[in-house]
């Protein structure tokens, strides 16, 4: 199960990520009439505009996908310095105090107050699941640092004078990365599925760009004339979340069983 499940992941991020190099036609190209049903060399048939929409899923999960990992790495940088430096000092509680009270927010809502702020897009996508995600990571971060930093190695390593940020890249970071990866798996599922919301909404990515989450706001009309220009981007965007979560979990408890600590 453990394989099946590792495998549909990385063959869904594969699809997505280098699906625009096979596409059939450009994203944007029209091939037929608006919601022409499957058929005549168009496998999923066409969509709302007469684009094929085989080629259109093809060019749309790449956006996803980078999306939620450009703000994942904007997250974990972020979090993962801010719980090291609450870990590690005495600035613990200036540090977390305005870290709980980002996280009390609903991500949505930290999105659609960045969105009536700064205008749509897809830098606001990026920063408002950064910003959802940054303070429960820093609070993963500190609370593994809190436990390996009261190890006899980090102790001895801050009584000869070593500075904070050496011990912290040095000895801390490989003793609390199997915590990290484990929160990873299904922090990215919902950065993905927080990425696809906003596009459907209108708040990312604007049409005519080729995204799963703008396909099914653009042809949700036509849902009863051409089910698959819908059904098909809202199912590859599932079984992607689902099956990221679910490698997440598979990784995690590998990691949990493997983990041993790496004294220095």
């Amino acid at each position: 199960m453990r394989r099946w499940i590792g495998a549909a992941a990385v063959v869904l991020l594969t699809v997505a990520l280098t699906g625009p190099w096979w596409a059939p036609h450009a994203a944007t190209e029209t091939v037929g009439l608006p919601f022409t049903a499957p058929g005549d060399g168009h496998l999923l048939g066409t969509d709302y505009v007469g684009s094929d929409v085989l080629s259109r899923l093809l060019h749309g999960g790449q956006t996803v996908v980078l999306l939620a990992i450009a703000a994942m790495a904007m997250a974990y940088l972020t979090g993962a310095s801010i719980g090291l430096a609450a870990g590690l000092t005495r600035a613990d509680p200036v540090l977390m105090r305005p870290v709980d009270v980002v996280l009390a927010i609903p991500p949505f809502l930290v999105l659609a107050v960045l969105a009536a702020s700064t205008g749509r897009g897809s830098l606001v996508v990026v920063l408002a699941a950064a910003l959802a995600n940054a303070p429960g990571i820093a609070r993963v971060v500190r609370a593994a640092t809190l436990e390996v930093g009261a190890r006899g190695y980090v102790e001895a390593a801050l009584a000869r004078g070593e500075g904070k940020a050496a011990v912290a890249v040095r000895d801390v970071l490989p003793n609390i990365a199997a915590p990290i990866l484990a929160d990873a798996g299904s922090r990215v599922s919902g950065a993905i599925a927080m990425v696809a919301g906003a596009n459907f909404l209108g708040l990312g990515l604007q049409p005519p760009a080729a995204d799963w989450a703008l396909m099914v706001a653009e042809n949700r009309a036509g849902l009863a004339l051409q089910p698959w220009a819908v059904v098909a981007p809202a199912l590859l965007i599932a079984l992607l979340t689902i099956t990221v979560n679910l490698g997440g979990d598979e990784i995690a408890a590998v990691l949990r069983r493997d983990h041993k600590e790496i004294p220095t």
